[in-house]
């Protein structure tokens, strides 16, 4: 009976510590026949952002030891609504919901990263991340911040009130400069390094 018990205890804590994890819903836009942003050396965004989305997954496993619990919108290069990407973050209880995206804009000297919030959010929660986030790619990867701006995206709308929410343009492919950089692997890993880094350090101290 003593053994039974303690394995009890023991099954209970860990499924304690499971619950505990942070889950993360991590949305690579467009895919399918919506490719997103095309690049000036033809990247296409819903490559780049599925394949940051993958690292993200990976570098959490191998790095950090699945200490979040991390699901995708989208696995392979198919299109999933913008209704069925928030309703699984619903679904799943999401602690935080990340669409990822790349920028694209008719003067190709436009360049940086910009991060968006609901148009009319004030949670405490998406602007720590948001902020930790801006200052990875700011200051240890050295890319330009335009900075943490407000939008009214459907992604963001609909888990307003949910989870907190925010959607990141990593830079804009349609600059010469910044779709090479984005087109590389290390690229593609160091961004979604900054990005787990900055989930972590946000919810760390919860």
């Amino acid at each position: 009976m003593k053994m039974y018990l303690c394995s009890l205890l023991l099954f209970g804590c860990c499924f304690t510590l499971m619950a505990q994890k942070p889950v993360i819903i991590i949305d690579p836009g467009h895919g399918g026949p919506d490719s997103g942003a095309i690049g000036s050396n033809g990247i296409l965004e819903k490559d780049v952002v599925l394949e940051i989305a993958k690292q993200c997954l990976q570098l959490n496993r191998r790095l950090f030891g699945d200490r979040l619990e991390i699901y995708l919108t989208r696995y392979t290069d198919t299109l999933v609504s913008l209704g069925t990407r928030t309703r699984l973050a619903k679904a799943l209880g999401a602690d935080v919901f990340v669409s990822i995206h790349c920028n694209q804009a008719p003067n190709d000297k436009a360049q940086g990263f910009e991060i968006f919030l609901f148009h009319d959010q004030i949670d405490q929660k998406s602007t720590v991340i948001a902020a930790n986030l801006a200052n990875q790619l700011q200051h240890r990867l050295g890319i330009h911040l335009r900075g943490i701006k407000h939008a009214n995206f459907q992604v963001l709308r609909d888990t307003h009130g949910y989870c907190p929410s925010l959607l990141l343009e990593t830079g804009f492919i349609s600059n010469a400069a910044e779709a090479n950089y984005t087109k590389k692997k290390e690229s593609q890993s160091a961004i979604a390094l900054a990005l787990l880094q900055s989930l972590i350090k946000s919810f760390q101290y919860d």
